[in-house]
């Protein structure tokens, strides 16, 4: 290095092509050599270091235009904004941490749009004894959940969790999604309306499942839109929601009242 490094050697070494060197020239980060007695200019450790500390800045995201200034601060400032881009990339690399996980979560869609408690507790629900059809109906109510009341889904999902480990609710849920075969002058779902009230009010925990939602916003449509998803295919199943609702409020529980149909 007694007689420095030719461009293309000094752009080989920092990682840049000669074009980018000639680049920082241009913009003041990089002083040229003086040429040498064969006309070559030649650089020197110190341009090499300066090279690569503008190389190294610009890759990391700082725009050129100020690299230059960063370059002639002195050492307390250069090192304060070395913290910072640090922590700028930080930040980036957790940004892209996270649209890596959704690029991964796209191959399989319930974790596309629900989180992975969510997911789980979808995957428990054919080992309860529990049909494709009526996973997939809780699955479309947590997305509905999920998109319209956020702040309150996760307290939701914690309540619907445990009532899964209570076989009384486990059996009632599964009635109520066989009812939606039946008609809906089926005596039968007055009876069932009548048994899933009652759990539900000797259950303070699990009747959340029904009030936790609505207590989270004023919007009686937003809770129809979650508590009612489906029912437009099977108008006994609205009749049974709307029953257990009837006798909840008749309880004393806050529910928002129907729309006029």
């Amino acid at each position: 290095m007694s007689n420095g490094v030719t461009i293309g050697q000094a752009a080989a070494f920092v990682g840049v092509t000669v074009k980018t060197v000639r680049h920082y020239h241009k913009l003041g980060l990089v002083e040229e050599p003086e040429r040498d007695s064969s006309g070559y200019r030649r650089y020197g450790s110190a341009d090499l270091l300066r090279l690569v500390q503008a190389r190294t800045l610009a890759a990391a995201g700082v725009p050129l235009a100020e690299i230059g200034a960063l370059l002639d601060a002195d050492a307390a400032r250069f090192a304060a904004a070395l913290v910072d881009v640090e922590r700028q990339l930080t930040e980036r690399i957790e940004e892209l941490a996270v649209r890596r996980d959704t690029l991964h979560r796209l191959g399989d869609g319930n974790r596309a749009l629900l989180p992975d408690r969510a997911v789980a507790l979808l995957e428990r629900m054919p080992g309860l004894g529990f049909t494709a059809e009526e996973v997939a109906a809780a699955r479309e109510g947590l997305v509905l959940a999920r998109a319209l009341v956020p702040e309150g889904f996760d307290d939701h999902l914690a309540h619907v969790e445990h009532a899964l480990r209570d076989p009384r609710f486990v059996a009632l849920s599964k009635r109520a999604a066989e009812c939606a075969a039946w008609e809906p002058d089926d005596p039968r779902i007055a009876e069932l309306a009548t048994a899933m009230a009652d759990h539900y009010l000797a259950s303070p925990a699990q009747l959340k499942i029904v009030t936790g939602l609505q207590a989270r916003t004023e919007s009686a449509t937003r809770y129809e839109m979650i508590a009612r998803h489906g029912e437009e295919e099977a108008p006994a199943a609205a009749r049974l929601a709307t029953l257990v609702e009837a006798r909840l409020r008749a309880a004393g529980v806050r529910i928002p009242g129907p729309r006029p149909r």
